[in-house]
């Protein structure tokens, strides 16, 4: 849901004042972007599966199961923590306030979807 004109108006003066205030808090934040935290997350849970899977394959091949239960156990914190921040990782919409596409500027963009729906609604509707 897009801001209101006199929201983001409000929001730009709280983030002048945060700026004037404190700019060191002001710059740490602006910096921290939460997308970017959500990737770093995703890349680490592709590794730890991938870790996960060696230690798991290392504990099948050899006699140490407690390897493979060890390695078991990372692949399902790798695969956790990926659909944990797989979504936030691709989704997270960016605070300039641009509005999303909406009528047909929004269809244009996926036409598999506008033909499926059409369907959808001949079929239901009448």
């Amino acid at each position: 849901m897009p801001l209101s004109e006199h929201e983001q108006k409000l929001l730009e003066q709280i983030e002048r004042e945060l700026i004037n205030d404190d700019p060191k808090f002001a710059s740490t934040v602006r910096s921290a972007d939460g997308r970017v935290r959500a990737r770093r997350k995703l890349v680490l849970a592709v590794l730890l599966g991938i870790f996960g899977l060696g230690m798991l394959i290392g504990g099948a091949v050899t006699s140490y199961i407690w390897l493979g239960v060890l390695g078991f156990c990372a692949m399902f914190g790798g695969a956790v923590i990926a659909v944990l921040n797989a979504g936030a990782a691709t989704s997270m919409a960016p605070v300039s306030g641009a509005n999303p596409p909406s009528g047909k500027q929004g269809q244009r963009g996926n036409p598999v979807k506008s033909k499926l729906e059409e369907r959808f609604r001949r079929r239901y509707d009448g």
